[in-house]
């Protein structure tokens, strides 16, 4: 009876721990209704994020898409002296927003949300509401402006500021793939919001 209770209270710690959710991108990312299909509880977040921010939910999926394939633990890429040897991470960006570890302890000290994670998609959701918003306040970007409010948060508001993207052609690239992709969503989202 021991044995069996031990072996019951291990699967349990076992489950508790792991749990795997979101750590593997949505299949088709190309559907806003299946990516929230298969993940009920990112319309929540991103609809409470334009509730209180007002970016539209399409803006928030698509630069998400960019940044971590609504992949709640992504991180960016290792770099390597010499090819080999390990030098640790590219940035400290991590979790579903890529928020940097400065830009995201303001964020927490600003809203007062000191428990906030980048890896829990409403702290995410509602982080990116609030950088956007912050970027329509101080640069007067449009709240549904995909491509700006992108290369605002790529390149920080300061970067934005002085243009440091222009010389970015792959940048700015990336940010007319993430205008097509907001569009794309805008049009799928009237069906399963």
């Amino acid at each position: 009876m021991i044995k069996k209770l031990s072996a019951i209270l291990i699967v349990l710690i076992v489950a508790s721990c792991g749990g795997g959710r979101d750590t593997t991108a949505p299949r088709n990312l190309d559907n806003a209704c299946s990516i929230l299909d298969q993940r009920p509880h990112f319309a929540r977040a991103f609809k409470k994020a334009e509730r209180r921010w007002g970016v539209p939910v399409h803006v928030q999926m698509a630069v998400m898409h960019q940044e971590s394939k609504f992949i709640g633990n992504a991180r960016t890429p290792h770099r390597f002296a010499l090819g080999i040897i390990p030098m640790g991470r590219q940035s400290s960006a991590t979790g579903y927003s890529q928020a940097l570890d400065g830009t995201w302890e303001e964020y927490q000290q600003k809203t007062g949300n000191r428990r906030a994670r980048r890896t829990d998609i409403d702290d995410a959701t509602d982080f990116m509401g609030w950088y956007m918003a912050e970027s329509t306040l101080r640069l007067g970007i449009p709240l549904s402006d995909a491509r700006s409010q992108y290369l605002a948060y790529h390149e920080g508001r300061a970067g934005y500021a002085r243009g440091s993207y222009l010389s970015k052609s792959w940048l700015i690239s990336v940010s007319q793939r993430v205008a097509v992709r907001s569009e794309l969503y805008a049009t799928q989202l009237p069906f399963c919001l």
